[in-house]
């Protein structure tokens, strides 16, 4: 639009400068050495401009001519550079697609092309890797690295091949290097908290999971669980002094993770603490049952005797009734206290079709202990290695045939499959 503003603005200025010239005529004499010129203002004015014309032509020629070599040699570093760049978007796309020729050549060709562009070295580097070269892939990474403006680049793959080959102390050094460089990148903050796990280093991993909290990299509902266990591993590190402090501040930290809860409590236990033990499994057991609790409650509410033991397991079960672990907890109490009534009343109500190889086990000890009848029991057995149909129905008669051998069928079993959970 505008363009064809000044467009029709210059055409309305010639235009009145050619009617002002054919309304007030005049002549023009130009007189050098001898000779001289007489000519009217309109003839002068059109000479000149058909003269400024040639000049500019003229002009225009001779600057094309002095910046042709330069401007054929843009030309074909602008077509290398079209080239390069298509060669290195194919590398990056065969890169992606596994392709480990066509990546590779490409990497050649954009080498040659882009003189060594970051791009270019980080191709090359990643073709080496899918061509299985680690040698060559961490000579391309190390050569970026001590580039300024790859350096980041490079440590990263550094620290790839340094964790794939499990070289943790070089990944931790890398690691802290790339969080030098970009202390908020949330790969970075990633690696060095996981490699901190890895070497042990739980103080530091701690710091690094605040920061990682604080720049809102850990999703809310994982960082209690995160701050739970490097407690814990602090606990189980450190000096007896300070084990049970820190052991607390992992159970208070997350309530629902029993690692925790058990360090906790064995530790008050073992402190003379035992009602603050026993409270701490009910508190987790309320939030998630776990069988490694059950002993450790038993210690905590002194239960030394079968019978104390079952009272303890029936006690813990109100924290959590409708949980299955619950009624296995007080199920195997029962039976090592010979309760078979209380021992059934609980696995049978979680002895459905979709039953636990645990509870059909626990099904085979009842039937065996409580009536002796090997056949079913063995029916059990079996459901617990998946090789019988799920029912309980009475067994044929040809099942119940040989009870000495049908027992000793029962106890190889037994010792093959998963041990009942240990009480006492």
């Amino acid at each position: 639009m505008l363009r064809w503003v000044l467009l029709i603005l210059g055409l309305g200025a010639i235009a009145w400068g050619a009617a002002s010239l054919a309304e007030f005529p005049g002549t023009m004499s130009l007189t050098w050495q001898d000779w001289r010129i007489d000519t009217s203002i309109g003839v002068f004015i059109g000479t000149l401009i058909v003269l400024a014309a040639l000049a500019a032509i003229i002009y225009r020629i001779w600057w094309t001519v002095l910046r042709a070599p330069r401007l054929l040699s843009r030309s074909r570093h602008e077509r290398r550079q079209r080239l390069g760049y298509e060669a290195l978007s194919r590398g990056l796309v065969a890169v992606a697609a596994g392709d480990a020729e066509t990546a590779r050549r490409q990497a050649r060709r954009a080498e040659t092309l882009l003189d060594g562009r970051s791009l270019t070295m980080l191709l090359s580097a990643q073709a080496a890797q899918l061509q299985g070269d680690d040698e060559a892939a961490t000579r391309f990474f190390a050569a970026m690295r001590d580039r300024p403006d790859t350096e980041f680049l490079g440590v990263r793959g550094l620290l790839t091949q340094a964790m794939r080959r499990q070289d943790w102390d070089e990944g931790m050094r890398l690691a802290e290097r790339a969080q030098q460089l970009d202390p908020k990148s949330e790969w970075v903050m990633s690696a060095l908290y996981d490699l901190q796990k890895r070497t042990g280093r739980w103080a530091d991993a701690e710091g690094t999971l605040k920061r990682r909290m604080a720049l809102h990299q850990l999703p809310p509902a994982e960082a209690p669980r995160e701050r739970s266990e490097i407690l814990l591993k602090q606990s189980e590190a450190g000096s007896s002094e300070a084990s049970l402090e820190l052991a607390k501040k992992a159970f208070q930290a997350d309530p629902g993770y029993p690692p925790a809860a058990a360090r906790y409590a064995t530790l008050c236990i073992a402190a003379g603490r035992h009602a603050r033990a026993a409270e701490a499994i009910e508190r987790t057991w309320a939030i998630l049952p776990d069988a490694e609790l059950t002993d450790i409650y038993a210690d905590a509410r002194q239960a030394h005797d079968a019978l104390a033991r079952v009272k303890a397991m029936q006690r813990l079960a109100t924290h959590n009734p409708d949980h299955a672990e619950s009624r296995i907890a007080v199920a195997v109490a029962a039976l090592e206290a010979r309760l078979w009534g209380e021992a059934r009343s609980n696995l049978e109500s979680i002895a459905g079709e979709d039953a636990s190889p645990r509870v059909c086990r626990l099904m085979a000890e009842l039937e065996e202990a409580e009536h002796g009848d090997l056949a079913r029991a063995r029916t059990w057995l079996l459901r617990a290695s998946g090789e019988a149909p799920r029912h309980t129905a009475e067994p044929p008669a040809a099942i119940i045939a040989g009870a000495a051998e049908v027992r000793d069928l029962v106890i190889a079993e037994s010792a093959a499959a998963e041990p009942l959970p240990q009480r006492g």
